[in-house]
């Protein structure tokens, strides 16, 4: 007699484990700990075998009977439903281990270790907030150039243009790994040029005319707020260093005698050891924090614990509160400024571009930018800060000739 729901309830555990039968060679194994289990006994090529189906009431005794019947027309067709499950789950496993998202995640693992600290966060934030959620658990052949479209148009549609582009980029390099371990055999990607709406650069806001540069080292000097603020903020204009750089600035990498920071490679966005000459206006502002700051690791410690460098909003709060409003001038306008201005008093640009440590195509070249003219580097950072002195001093519509620096 097929079992109920009534019948399976009420039966209790006993002294040995036994079974109610629904038929067909399906029944309802009790343990003696008070335990359901489905089961089916079914013969296969002469053998008489058993299929655990699963637990009650995990598996109602509706689902149960539709999955015998499945079994059973397994078996009929020469199948055995143990082997089909075994190979089915395996297939589960395997797709899962090829979603998009496990691709992605093992790609950025690897890519982490070569990327600055800040770089790493917003590439897993990417991810994270916009591409996972729509194509994370799908397969990597299940992904096309139209669905990889539907999410960047997501991101487009908040304003995001330039975020959407970048998006593209971290899903076309995740599919670009996928080929070469063997798991994606093309990047769809690629067949989205074209589909996004154009970005245009931004520059950040840069103070470039030399009056008006003058009256931001002016206000920068006579800044009434934290010496440690006021410091970075001469600090960022004499080495017109990224502001990253700065704030994780750390006094073991000042070389005294030879007047140099020598920043280290796994800080600076290209990944290369980069050498800043210091004028001596420079050592006279690490001089005078010195006294405050020397002890702990970094030169700009944040203002509020000595163990942390200076907030990425510290030098931007002040000069914002000096009047410089974000249209005019950013932390990172100062590379900006010093280039335009150095440019303007003819100085080369490539011993320009190697102190910005800007990315060059050479790589054999680029291996030796640490020091490679940096006898050039040295005069021409102390003559731009001899320059910032003449503009804070009100001679900006002076051109200072470049044998006075020589």
């Amino acid at each position: 007699m097929p079992l109920t729901n009534t019948a399976i309830n009420a039966a209790k555990p006993r002294q040995k484990q036994y079974r109610l039968t629904d038929g067909q060679g399906m029944y309802l194994l009790i343990k003696t700990s008070g335990k359901k289990y489905w089961r089916l006994d079914y013969i296969l090529h002469g053998k008489r075998k058993t299929f655990a189906i699963g637990s009650y009431p995990a598996i109602s005794l509706k689902k149960v009977r539709a999955q015998r019947d499945k079994a059973k027309a397994l078996v009929a067709d020469g199948i055995d439903p143990v082997q089909y499950r075994a190979a089915y789950k395996s297939r589960q496993a395997e797709a899962a281990a090829n979603t998009f998202e496990a691709l992605a995640l093992d790609w950025y693992t690897r890519q982490e270790q070569a990327w600055t600290k800040g770089h790493a966060c917003t590439v897993i934030s990417r991810l994270k907030r916009d591409i996972l959620p729509w194509l994370g658990s799908r397969p990597i052949d299940g992904i096309t150039a139209p669905k990889i479209l539907k999410v960047l148009r997501r991101i487009e549609s908040r304003g995001a243009d330039e975020t959407a582009h970048r998006c593209k980029t971290i899903v076309s390099q995740v599919f670009r790994y996928g080929i070469a371990v063997g798991v994606a055999e093309r990047d769809p990607a690629v067949d989205l040029r074209g589909a996004l709406a154009p970005t245009r650069p931004k520059r950040m806001a840069a103070i470039t005319d030399p009056g008006k540069a003058g009256e931001l080292m002016r206000a920068i000097h006579g800044y009434q707020g934290d010496l440690v603020t006021r410091c970075a903020l001469k600090f960022s204009a004499l080495t017109f260093c990224r502001p990253g750089e700065i704030r994780h600035a750390e006094w073991k990498e000042i070389n005294w005698i030879r007047k140099e920071w020598q920043i280290p490679a796994s800080k600076m966005k290209m990944r290369r050891d980069h050498t800043v000459p210091l004028a001596d206006q420079a050592l006279e502002v690490l001089q005078e924090i010195h006294p405050l700051t020397g002890q702990n690791r970094y030169v700009f410690p944040s203002l509020r614990t000595d163990t942390r460098p200076m907030s990425n909003n510290t030098v931007l709060g002040a000069l914002r509160r000096m009047g410089f409003t974000k249209e005019e001038m950013t932390p990172h306008g100062f590379r900006s400024m010093a280039s335009t201005l150095l440019h303007e008093q003819g100085w080369e640009h490539e011993i320009i571009e190697l102190q910005l440590a800007h990315s060059r195509r050479d790589k054999v070249a680029a291996a030796y930018d640490r020091s490679r003219r940096l006898s050039e580097r040295t005069l021409m950072m102390q003559f731009w800060a001899d320059y910032l002195d003449r503009l804070m001093n009100g001679e900006s519509g002076i051109n200072i000739p470049l044998r006075a620096a020589k």
